[in-house]
């Protein structure tokens, strides 16, 4: 009697996630339509997470791991999208979408950083902002930089731009060229309110250093 049961059960969980898989199959059809903006991923994503009947988690997982960049792409934006409340999705954003060689998935990865961050708060937020800034790739390096500009224009950082001036600085000698433009680029955003605070600190840099004078010449575009 135990086993009649059982096989409704599982024939019932068997239906449920291939009609899961199809409309997972639909959505990424949609969004490979499109080569170029992020607006049709942020929807799908935030139309992703309104469906309970899925394992958000499960399918983030498979996205990410999609053959497209625009899967993956959503798998990231998605994996913000849970951040906050999941530390395995913030985890995998470290440690698995970092790694991916597409530089749509670094954008969107860089949305969905700034996404956890505004979620919790970017005071509170500050550690894990640390901890991405410390990180020795330069991918994760550059999610902060980019995914906050304009960074006097977020909470925190609004009453606190010197906070951001030091923290922003303390790449500009990465060897990655890809993340010092974001560097240069964000010191020069801060720099059109807080010019003095900015040039205070670039003031003390050492030009004779390449990598140095190389945003040297992006702040001071």
């Amino acid at each position: 009697m135990e086993r009649t049961g059982v096989m409704p059960v599982l024939f019932i969980f068997g239906i449920r996630t291939q009609i899961i898989s199809i409309m997972l199959s639909a959505v990424i059809t949609e969004i490979k339509k499109v080569e170029h903006g992020f607006k049709h991923i942020l929807e799908a994503g935030d139309s992703l997470l309104k469906d309970t009947s899925q394992d958000h988690l499960k399918t983030a997982a498979t996205l990410i791991a999609g053959e497209s960049y625009q899967e993956r792409m959503l798998g990231t934006w998605l994996l913000g999208l849970l951040s906050p409340a999941n530390n395995k999705a913030l985890t995998w954003l470290k440690t698995k979408v970092v790694a991916d060689d597409n530089w749509r998935v670094q954008e969107m990865l860089a949305k969905a950083f700034d996404h956890y961050c505004s979620s919790i708060g970017y005071e509170k937020a500050l550690p894990e902002i640390r901890l991405w800034l410390n990180d020795p790739h330069p991918n994760l390096n550059r999610a902060v930089v980019e995914g906050l500009r304009i960074w006097t224009a977020r909470p925190y950082f609004k009453e606190h731009p010197e906070t951001a001036i030091r923290m922003i600085s303390k790449l500009k000698s990465k060897e990655s060229e890809y993340l010092r433009k974001s560097v240069g680029n964000a010191l020069r955003d801060i720099s059109k309110k807080h010019r003095e605070l900015v040039r205070e600190e670039v003031g003390g840099w050492n030009l004779e250093q390449p990598r140095i004078a190389f945003v040297y010449k992006l702040v001071m575009k």
